[in-house]
């Protein structure tokens, strides 16, 4: 039918171009009745309902090579004696003209108006609307909107299993039984248990949720639909809606399957918690087609659906009830074992050295996640790449750890030496503060090479994860906080901005222990934080009083106050070794934890300092161009050769 329409449509445009191609001279009547009266008219004169067509001889006269023709616009039917006019005019001058009247028919005007209209838009609806609408999945032309934007994925495509997947044990174990059901279904049913149909991995950025929900995929061996949930949010109303049904009976058609909701609560907000709140919201239509489409599910589906999110408090209460997402498991982040596995995972995929030390590098990355944890192994197979080296090694792994952490080392840039200084005594405080407190962590090393937005920085090395945090363990962290204000104050006469972070911390930790913690006596046993504000704004009156937000800040105060002090007696009483451990770090940068103690004790440290080696540097330097010369000589043949 296509072919059919295209022909017509050429044949039409040929019949245009061939009366485009007869151009004919337009003259008014007067001019008309000139010609015939002189006898110039010749050949047929086609006398139509609004127009004359004909030739004249009169460009003949004139020198011209053959005969002009002309159109005249002109109605003869209002005038009765013109038929018998123009035909006595012929005959009485004997010209070789004749007159041939043409009355057409009111289907004659219509009919090549209306085919040429019908010829349009057939083109238009066979070459365009109709593969747009097969496209769509005979939808219309806006059906694909309404499509789901999934990725589907079998075991082939994903690869990833159980292996795979470290630091996350007990979320293994409980999302083994959704494996078993997925496999063998008839298991579950002969005593008429039923599978949970939904389950919400919840746990920080990073943490192996996807890579969970791919591994459970490829241990059952079924289709993966993984789609996030932005995919389902678009400018036109209903589109939502419109691809959450499309997903789940796509899902339902390829049972036993996995659905895969990616970051859930882009749509899965708690309705009525914001100002445009409303049944008419576009995302909450969305919401409600999932609610409605996880009660259609059947014992006998075979879907089971499978929501991540690290904003669990903000979900709406509809969607986390059971019989939706029954399943709730937390994916938290990896502990010293599991940070030590994921390492093991990353390193077997680079060549690392035997001398490296994963266990160490475990200790030193409290807090780390599972992505944080990769980038720390590829960072480090980059920078052992560009070091022209042979293996990762231990260096590579713990400069890695840093930048990922803290930012890139700035070892270019230019500081006054005043501002170093500073930087020294600031570090050596923290340094001083951390060894001779016996609650603060162990340190690890100490550096005032610029990173990221810090002029230098004091690593330690926890001994364990911590899950509690007790009130001397706090008091610690402040004291460690302020040693780098006291050292400023007590040896450079003066503090700076660069104590800015530390003070920051100090307030969030005090903070923490007067309003979370119960750490305060005047204030008790009572919870004064208010997370529920952070997601709907309290236009109310306030949890507490003006005078017990008043103590509240006293109790801070107070805190900060003491730790304070307790750090300005622990200076004070190291003042020599304070001022040793800062000219260590003027002199070498960087020093470990082994470097420290020595430099504490009193002895010295047999190691480069940093201006032998930028002496290194620039004798490396020179010697290449030299050596570049020498190699473009090259020895001399042997003879015969």
């Amino acid at each position: 039918m296509g072919w059919v329409v295209i022909i017509g449509l050429v044949l039409l445009l040929m019949t245009f171009l061939r009366g485009s191609m007869d151009q004919r001279r337009p003259i008014d009547i007067i001019e008309f009745w000139t010609y015939v009266e002189n006898g110039q008219v010749t050949g047929e004169v086609l006398v139509q309902d609004d127009d004359i067509r004909g030739e004249n001889t009169a460009d003949v006269i004139l020198g011209k090579d053959k005969p002009r023709k002309f159109l005249v616009e002109y109605s003869y039917t209002t005038n009765e004696k013109f038929t018998d006019r123009l035909e006595t005019a012929i005959v009485k001058h004997g010209h070789k003209a004749s007159v041939r009247f043409k009355k057409a028919g009111w289907w004659q005007t219509i009919l090549p108006h209306l085919l040429l209209t019908v010829a349009v838009f057939a083109a238009i609806w066979f070459l365009l609307l109709r593969r747009l609408g097969a496209a769509a999945g005979g939808a219309g032309i806006l059906g694909n909107f309404g499509r789901s934007k999934h990725r589907v994925s079998n075991k082939e495509q994903t690869k990833v299993t159980f292996d795979d997947v470290a630091g996350i044990e007990e979320a293994k174990e409980e999302v083994s039984e959704i494996i078993e059901f997925l496999r063998n279904p008839q298991r579950f049913q002969r005593l008429g248990g039923r599978i949970p149909r939904g389950v919400l991995l919840i746990g920080e950025p990073g943490c192996g949720k996807t890579l969970l929900a791919k591994a459970i995929a490829g241990q059952a061996d079924v289709p993966f639909f993984s789609i996030s949930g932005s995919d389902f949010v678009e400018m036109f109303v209903g589109v939502g809606a419109s691809r959450v049904r499309d997903l789940f009976k796509q899902a339902k058609d390829n049972s036993p399957c996995i659905i895969f909701l990616d970051e859930i609560d882009a749509v899965g907000r708690r309705r009525g918690a914001t100002f445009g709140g409303g049944g008419h919201d576009e995302r909450e239509q969305t919401l409600n087609a999932i609610l409605v489409e996880m009660d259609g599910f059947d014992s006998s589906d075979q879907v089971i659906v499978i929501a991540a999110t690290n904003r669990m408090d903000i979900l709406d209460p509809a969607l986390t009830r059971p019989g939706r997402f029954d399943r709730q498991i937390s994916v938290p982040l990896p502990d010293l074992q599991g940070r030590y596995e994921i390492l093991k995972i990353y390193a077997d995929k680079v060549k690392c050295s035997p001398n490296v030390d994963l266990q160490r590098l475990a200790r030193g990355t409290p807090m780390f996640s599972g992505a944080d944890l990769a980038a720390l192994v590829n960072e480090a197979a980059i920078a052992a790449t560009l070091s022209n080296k042979e293996y990762v090694e231990q260096a590579d792994l713990e400069e890695a750890r840093d930048k990922v952490r803290w930012g890139r080392a700035r070892k270019n840039r230019a500081i006054d030496e005043k501002e170093r200084e500073i930087t020294a005594y600031h570090e050596a405080g923290h340094t001083i503060v951390q060894v001779l407190c016996p609650q603060a962590d162990p340190l690890h090393k100490v550096s005032i090479i610029p990173r990221g937005q810090m002029g230098g920085a004091t690593f330690a090395l926890p001994e364990k994860d911590r899950y509690l945090y007790t009130r001397k363990y706090c008091q610690a962290l402040l004291s460690v906080c302020f040693g780098g204000r006291v050292a400023e104050e007590l040896f450079c006469h003066d503090v700076s901005s660069g104590a800015a972070n530390d003070i920051a911390q100090a307030t969030e930790i005090a903070r923490k222990m007067v309003l979370d913690w119960g750490m305060s006596e005047r204030l008790g046993l009572i919870h004064y934080s208010d997370e529920n504000k952070a997601i709907v704004p309290d236009f109310g009156p306030k949890e507490y009083s003006d005078k017990t937000a008043d103590l509240i800040d006293q109790e801070v105060k107070a805190i900060i106050d003491e730790a304070y002090g307790h750090t300005s007696k622990l200076i004070e009483a190291n003042r020599d070794k304070l001022q040793r451990l800062a000219q260590a770090l003027l002199k070498y940068e960087t020093l470990g934890a082994d470097e420290v103690q020595q430099v504490m004790d009193g002895k010295p440290l047999d190691k480069p300092t940093v201006s032998d080696l930028l002496e290194i540097e620039h004798a490396k330097a020179a010697e290449a161009p030299q050596a570049e010369a020498a190699g473009d000589v090259g020895p001399l043949p042997e003879p015969g050769v």
